[in-house]
């Protein structure tokens, strides 16, 4: 069931881009950052909110990054491919020492708005 919400709101989220606002993203994979720049966030309510940018979808081959959250300081977080789907990253915790950031087992996205 929450693969078929996460589904859904990925299909609202990414049209919704000319809403997006400019920010700076970082995404690490395993301890690594693997993108750091330029990238539109666009708010989904309740905190959640949908990354994504030209730039990290050629460097890193998928459309964005959905973090949503279900309660405080929990989210799930999924990417979007290119090719259409997602790929569920799964759980992330808010990170106490960077608020901007959510940290999963092996990957960490953070947000600062510009």
């Amino acid at each position: 069931m929450k693969k078929l919400i996460m589904a859904i709101l990925l299909s609202v989220a990414v049209p919704a881009i000319a809403q997006a606002k400019p920010a700076t993203c970082q995404i690490e994979d395993s301890g690594k950052t693997i993108y750091k720049g330029k990238c539109n966030f666009d708010p989904q309510g309740n905190g959640s909110f949908y990354i994504s940018h030209p730039s990290f979808a050629k460097k890193l081959n998928f459309e964005g990054i959905m973090v949503w959250i279900e309660s405080k300081d929990q989210a799930v977080v999924q990417a979007t491919k290119l090719s259409g789907g997602a790929s569920t990253w799964g759980e992330a915790t808010r990170s106490q020492k960077e608020k901007a950031c959510w940290v999963g087992d092996w990957f960490k996205v953070c947000t600062w708005a510009q």
